[in-house]
C-alpha cells in the first residue's frame, strides 16, 4: 500500500513538473511579428528596439523586412508581414484599395525631412510647370507629398512630368544632373543639401506640414494578438527613452541600419520629431482623422484611390497608446 501511494505521489509530482515546464516554455515563447518598413529616418526607433533587444525583452520576435513603400501593401495582403510602418495617407489608400490595416501608434512628424529639390534657376512652384521631377511611384509618401505641395500652389501632377525613381535614386540622379527636380526624404535629402552647386531645396515639410508616420497591423492579426500589439507599441516608446538616455549609442545603432555613422544619422534626424506617448494621445484625439479627411481629395485627384474609404474610424485604434 505504501509503495502504491509512493508511486502515485511520484507520478503526480512528475506530471506537475511536466506541466510547469510546459508553462514555462510557453511563457518564454516570443510572439513572432514580421514588420515591413524602409530605411526612412523616422522609422529608426523600430530598428533600435530590434538591435538593442527591447523587442525581445518585451516578449516579441520581430523580423524587420525592408520593403519598398509601393510594395508594402502587397506583403501585408499576402500575409508575408503582419504590421507595417508607413505614412498616414498611405494607410488611407491601402484601406480604400482593399488592403485593410489599423493604425496603432504614431512614430514621427517630418519637420523638413521631406522636400523637393530644384535647379538653382527655378524660383517657384509655378516655374515647375512642364518640368521633369524624379519621384517615387504612386501610393508612396514622396508621390503624395509632391501632389500635396502642387495642390497648395494651385497646380496638380498634370502640370509636371514625373519620372519614377525611389527616394535615394531620385536624389542621386538630381545631384548627377538628371531631371529638373527631385522629391525625396532624409537621409537622401541631405545629398542635395550637401551639393548646393547641383540645386537647392524649394520647399520641405516645414513649409507644408504633411508627412506623419504610423505603425499599423492587419485587423485579423490585431484582434488575435492584442498583447503583442501592445508590446510592439511599448517597445517603440522604450526606444525613444533610450534615445534620450544614451543618444550616442542609439544614433550608432540606428545609423548602422542605413550605413551612416552615428553623427551623420543624428544630423539627418534633426529634421523630424519622434512622437512620445503624450504626443500620440494628442494626435489620435483628432489630428489623425482630420488629416486623413484632408488627404482623400488629393489621393482621388492623383489617381491613387478610386473612391473614398467608407469609414475612416476603422483605420485606427487608439487603445494601445492610452
Amino acid at each position: 500500500m505504501a509503495k502504491t501511494v509512493f508511486f502515485k505521489i511520484a507520478s503526480l509530482a512528475a506530471a506537475a513538473a511536466c506541466l510547469a515546464g510546459a508553462a514555462g516554455s510557453a511563457a518564454a515563447q516570443e510572439t513572432k511579428i514580421a514588420l515591413g518598413m524602409s530605411g526612412w529616418t523616422g522609422f529608426a526607433p523600430l530598428t533600435l528596439a530590434d538591435k538593442a533587444g527591447i523587442f525581445k525583452k518585451n516578449g516579441l520576435d520581430v523580423e524587420i523586412k525592408m520593403i519598398p513603400q509601393k510594395d508594402r501593401h502587397l506583403a501585408l495582403a499576402s500575409g508575408a508581414i503582419q504590421c507595417a510602418a508607413t505614412t498616414v495617407e498611405t494607410h488611407v489608400a491601402w484601406n480604400a484599395n482593399g488592403v485593410p490595416i489599423v493604425q496603432i501608434f504614431q512614430m514621427d512628424k517630418s519637420y523638413g525631412a521631406d522636400g523637393i529639390a530644384v535647379r538653382n534657376d527655378i524660383k517657384s512652384f509655378a516655374e515647375l510647370k512642364g518640368k521633369t521631377i524624379g519621384v517615387d511611384a504612386p501610393g508612396t509618401a514622396p508621390f503624395f507629398g509632391l501632389a500635396w505641395m502642387l495642390s497648395k500652389n494651385g497646380m496638380s501632377l498634370k502640370d509636371v512630368k514625373t519620372v519614377t525613381l525611389a527616394p535615394q535614386a531620385s536624389a542621386q540622379a538630381f545631384v548627377a544632373g538628371q531631371n529638373d527636380a527631385a522629391m525625396t526624404y532624409e537621409p537622401y535629402l541631405s545629398t542635395v543639401r550637401n551639393a548646393p552647386q547641383s540645386g537647392k531645396i524649394l520647399a520641405t515639410t516645414l513649409d507644408y506640414p504633411m508627412v506623419m508616420d504610423t505603425v499599423g497591423c492587419a485587423p485579423t492579426w490585431l484582434k488575435a494578438n492584442a498583447k503583442a500589439a501592445q508590446a510592439l507599441t511599448n517597445s517603440y516608446f522604450e526606444a525613444l527613452e533610450m534615445i534620450k538616455a544614451d543618444p550616442a549609442k542609439s544614433n550608432e545603432l540606428m545609423g548602422s541600419a542605413v550605413k551612416q555613422t552615428g553623427e551623420a544619422f543624428a544630423n539627418s534626424s534633426k529634421y523630424l520629431r519622434w512622437q512620445d506617448k503624450a504626443a500620440n494621445q494628442k494626435f489620435f484625439a483628432g489630428e489623425l482623422e482630420q488629416f486623413m479627411k484632408d488627404s482623400v481629395p488629393i489621393l482621388l485627384e492623383a489617381g491613387v484611390i478610386r473612391k473614398a474609404p467608407e469609414d475612416l474610424k476603422v483605420t485606427y485604434d487608439a487603445s494601445f497608446i492610452k
